[in-house]
């Protein structure tokens, strides 16, 4: 997907060096649909270049600055040098990320989808996220729940939702607890047995956790939860950690949960 329109002066933009001549270089915008750029000779790199060809090469990906733009003569002014290290890769990235999202878009809209639905669904993305990207990522971490503000269809949203899910690498966090559950009851160790496999959700647990239970050593399990998000991986360990005690507590024994480990290192 690029954007149509112009960039503002200050942004980062992608590019793809086009043509170098001796007064600087010109650089096609990745970005930005039919733009074009000038590095005046000057903005490619701090100091006094005796050959422009030393810095830079045809062909090459690029990240500049856009220092000015002249929409009357089609003119954009670009600066190489004024772009460190930490913001090329940062912007690569992003752009990357981009593309990816541009390529999901096309698998979850179908390769045939016209410009003009992409484009509203694009917009629909970009403006409830920020970005492509940001919207499948919502998308993957939280369901149609990450697109409910939007103009989106039913069935575009469970489209996008399904190939965010089969396509999104979502960052995940890991969070742990312990439950103590003891039954003086008949039912003894059976009874243990069906709060554990209640702790484990009973097939309840979301799509996106991965939950744990283990053995620590009497009377002391571990739960282990790992989710897309910190509110979510909290939420499901407690909720494990009850499932158990009141399981346990329907058997006739008794269950405690807690953060900290009390028992001995293994």
């Amino acid at each position: 997907m690029k954007y149509s329109g112009w960039p503002d002066p200050g942004e980062l933009v992608v590019g793809k060096i086009d043509e170098i001549e001796d007064f600087g270089v010109f650089v096609d915008l990745e970005e930005y649909r039919d733009k074009r750029g000038l590095i005046h000779i000057s903005e490619v790199a701090s100091g006094w270049i005796k050959n422009v060809r030393d810095h830079v090469r045809e062909g090459q990906i690029v990240v500049c600055k856009v220092l000015e733009i002249d929409e009357e003569s089609q003119q954009i002014d670009l600066s190489l040098k004024d772009v460190n290290d930490h913001q090329r890769s940062d912007k690569i990235q992003e752009w990357k990320n981009e593309q990816k999202a541009d390529n999901w878009m096309g698998i979850a809209l179908g390769e045939d989808v016209d410009d003009e639905s992409y484009t509203a669904i694009a917009n629909e993305l970009i403006g409830a996220h920020g970005s492509l990207y940001d919207g499948f990522k919502q998308a993957a971490i939280h369901g149609e729940e990450a697109l409910e503000d939007t103009d989106l269809s039913d069935d575009e949203i469970e489209s996008i939702v399904d190939t965010a899910r089969e396509n999104v690498s979502v960052p995940y966090v890991n969070v742990t607890g312990y439950v103590d559950l003891e039954n003086p009851s008949p039912s003894g160790v059976d009874g243990i047995r069906t709060a554990l496999e209640a702790a484990e959700g009973n097939g309840e647990v979301p799509e996106e956790v991965d939950l744990e239970v283990s053995y620590v050593g009497a009377p002391e399990y571990r739960i282990e939860v790992q989710a897309p998000n910190y509110k979510t991986a909290e939420s499901q360990l407690e909720e494990s950690a009850q499932r158990a005690v009141r399981a346990i507590e329907s058997e006739g024994g008794s269950g405690e949960y807690h953060r900290e480990r009390r028992t001995d290192d293994e």
